[in-house]
């Protein structure tokens, strides 16, 4: 690991006493049986809620709301829902500063009871001083990846200013600050947590790589630099884990490239070459191909085989579609179908095994948000806070048009039959 000079020594990594560590088992991608969303994109990491979820169609101020909490200081990190909690990240200024570029930020936990929305605490977890915090981008915030609850344990995540475990009641069990690197537009991507690694990218304005920290206290396990010299380096992908014939692969694009990575020692096993930055969207796997989009400034949606070993650039890329691609939302797959909003409000629906364009259809609106799949119904939030439902299939079918009027760049979180909404200002619990 390399250490920053300007980070003050009490923010770098300390460890917890190895009878405890022994004592903490982290399987790969698994929670407690309460646990319906915990980590970013739900409970499989795709966008897709469990069966048995009957969200509602329609809501309003007088309809179908459990509550609105109104939250401290800023953070799009998407909620989280785990053992009758929502969790949160937010940056939280310690003045009043009208620019908020230049204040000091607690980066903090947000701990919300998910039945009646009290915000039951406000964890600090770490400084960032306003000389140590590089311009972010007008879309994005100091606390946009969104924390993962496994066990009993919570990761919440800061991209360059560092990581921090707590458990479920925010008690700060380690921190690691010593993988500070400059960012463009601030931080972004969320880990993905796998068996007793957390992996996360690091594509700052200069080498771009994927590293692991152990789970159980905070320390370096691996690190892959990107293979590419891409132009632009900077990209906020959170990886994917899949599943291979039997072996694990964690999927993490990046500038130029993607990388399929053995999550336990960091072999890189295949890559492929495209041209995009700025990676936002998460990948998804579906019957047996990784489905990713390339971004910024021609963003193309790739399906790729993930069976090859080394460059597979001209071996292994099944199909690709050109036009009306997200930059920023991901996308869902299911029963042979890739469904996905573009940012200017187009909604696409493609064959998922050839590319075939199955329906285009203009939604309307900018969007940030990743949809989520609940009961055959999508669900597609923009930035003002519309969120427009949509029968899923092959025909473009809209059920309802529900507007909460308030910003929002956090993706919905769904909670047996309610959803969980995050806006600018506010935590919303939505349910019949």
């Amino acid at each position: 690991m390399f250490r920053n000079a300007n980070l003050p020594a009490t923010g770098r990594n300390f460890m917890i006493p190895a009878a405890i560590v022994l004592a903490v088992t982290i399987a790969t991608c698994q929670g407690f049986a309460d646990d319906p969303w915990p980590r970013f994109r739900g409970p499989d990491g795709n966008g897709v809620a469990a069966a048995d979820a009957k969200t509602p169609l329609r809501w309003s101020p007088d309809q179908n709301m459990t509550f609105r909490t109104p939250l401290p200081g800023l953070g799009w990190s998407s909620p989280v829902v785990a053992g009758g909690r929502v969790y949160l990240a937010a940056a939280i200024a310690k003045d009043d500063q009208i620019d908020p570029q230049k204040s000091d930020y607690e980066l903090s936990l947000l701990i919300v009871d998910a039945q009646s929305g009290e915000l039951l605490k406000t964890v600090p977890l770490l400084k960032q001083n306003a000389e140590q915090s590089p311009r972010i981008h007008k879309k994005n915030s100091h606390a946009s990846p969104t924390p993962i609850v496994h066990g009993d344990r919570v990761f919440v995540h800061f991209g360059f200013q560092g990581t921090v475990c707590t458990d479920r009641d925010g008690k700060v069990i380690w921190k690691n600050r010593d993988l500070f690197f400059k960012p463009v537009h601030g931080n972004g991507g969320t880990p993905v947590l796998v068996d007793d690694h957390l992996i996360f990218t690091c594509d700052g304005a200069s080498d771009p790589k994927v590293v692991a920290l152990r789970a159980s206290d905070g320390s370096l396990a691996w690190e892959v630099k990107r293979p590419n010299e891409a132009t632009k380096k900077f990209s906020f992908c959170t990886p994917t884990l899949i599943n291979v014939n039997g072996n694990p692969q964690v999927i993490a694009c990046g500038s130029d490239c993607v990388l399929a990575i053995n999550p336990a020692d960091g072999t890189v096993i295949w890559k492929l070459l495209y041209r995009g930055y700025s990676v936002i969207p998460k990948p998804v796997f579906h019957n047996g191909l990784v489905y990713l989009s390339t971004s910024y400034d021609s963003a193309s949606m790739l399906a790729i085989d993930p069976t090859g070993t080394g460059d597979v650039t001209q071996t292994h890329l099944k199909w690709s579609v050109d036009k009306n691609v997200p930059h920023t939302p991901s996308m869902i797959a299911d029963r042979g179908l890739i469904y996905s909003i573009s940012d200017d409000g187009i909604a696409m629906c493609v064959d998922a095994a050839t590319g075939d364009m199955i329906y285009r259809k203009r939604v309307g609106g900018g969007f940030s948000a990743s949809p989520i799949l609940v009961d055959d119904k999508i669900y597609f939030t923009d930035e003002s806070g519309l969120t427009t439902v949509v029968q899923a299939g092959r025909e473009y079918k809209e059920l309802a048009e529900n507007d909460l009027a308030e910003r929002t760049l956090a993706s919905l979180a769904v909670d047996g039959n309610a959803l969980i909404i995050r806006t600018a200002d506010a935590l919303y619990r939505i349910e019949n």
